[in-house]
């Protein structure tokens, strides 16, 4: 037992797995077939140019590197999970011939373009080309088709969590999400890391990604109210370059919020905590061993070097 703080370790859920990032170390552990757990850890690069440093522009650098080391991650517990042993298909071993990797390299690279392209379409290009089918019968300014875009956006987010959390494998990592938060929340607890002590936390997190994606949807609004072009191509290319001041908005908000436990973050918290419900589930005692194992090698030896 020791005092209650908030800590600057993070995680994220994998393939039957959690991943931690702390300050010196960062570690993920994964259930294999055979029911062992797996653990790797490797030492944490600690941000040294300027702008992973200074604020509204580190946002944009931190999360991208947290994308990358995330999906090499995802990659990588899909593999030790078993994922990868299934016989491989003819065209899985036309494709590893002709560019010369493995089929699960290949597979997994092609996920992330499609991905990536899903997300604009989703995200950008559908509420932009909705909003303007509304604004062709009812035409509206430029600000209030903003607004009816960004109520888009939302919606199609929602309904997006909504089914993708449905899914068997999905509805897997969630609970693996759960256990992250849970075991994060008992550390700041000053507990000790034990099943029994991490069941009973909450498994909602203000520095959550979900609640990251939701203020960026907010921020996205009222940013992209000063966007006055209505054609639908140009409006689209305006947004993807505003993206990063988006995402730098956003990132001090979230380490605001994460820092403080006051009635203003409580505020701008709770609906990023709400649709947490959505992307965590309760996970059960064998993911709470899981995420036990990904979170002791990233307790600092020092007391306080991981104060948030």
């Amino acid at each position: 037992m020791k005092e209650a703080f908030k800590t600057s370790i993070g995680g994220q859920a994998l393939i039957e797995g959690v991943m931690m990032r702390g300050p010196e170390t960062s570690a993920m552990a994964v259930r294999k077939p055979d029911g062992e757990i797996d653990v790797e850890f490797w030492t944490t690069k600690s941000p040294k140019a300027w702008y992973r440093k200074t604020p509204f522009v580190r946002g944009v650098f931190n999360m991208a590197d947290s994308m990358i080391l995330g999906y090499k991650c995802l990659m990588k517990s899909a593999e030790k999970a078993g994922m990868d042993e299934e016989e491989p298909t003819k065209f899985e071993l036309w494709l590893t011939d002709k560019l010369s990797k493995s089929v699960y390299s290949v597979i997994s690279g092609i996920a992330m373009v499609l991905g990536v392209l899903l997300a604009i379409g989703l995200f950008m290009v559908l509420p932009t080309f909705l909003a303007g089918l509304v604004n062709h019968w009812l035409p509206a300014t430029a600000f209030t088709r903003t607004i009816l875009e960004g109520v888009i956006k939302i919606g199609v987010f929602l309904v997006y969590l909504s089914l993708v959390s449905r899914m068997k494998d999905i509805r897997r990592v969630f609970e693996y999400h759960g256990a992250e938060h849970k075991t994060i929340a008992c550390y700041e607890a000053g507990k000790k890391l034990t099943v029994e002590n991490i069941r009973p936390m909450l498994r909602f997190h203000p520095r959550c990604g979900t609640s990251f994606i939701f203020i960026v949807l907010i921020v996205s609004i009222l940013s992209f109210a000063f966007i006055t072009w209505s054609n639908m191509v140009i409006r689209i290319l305006l947004k993807i370059l505003l993206l990063p001041v988006v995402i730098g908005i956003a990132y001090e908000i979230i380490k605001f919020a994460g820092r403080h436990d006051n009635a203003f973050t409580r505020f701008i918290s709770a609906p990023g905590m709400w649709l947490q419900r959505l992307t965590t589930f309760e996970p059960d005692d064998s993911q709470i061993e899981v995420a036990i194992e990904s979170m002791l090698p990233c307790i600092p030896q020092e007391n306080g070097a991981d104060e948030w």
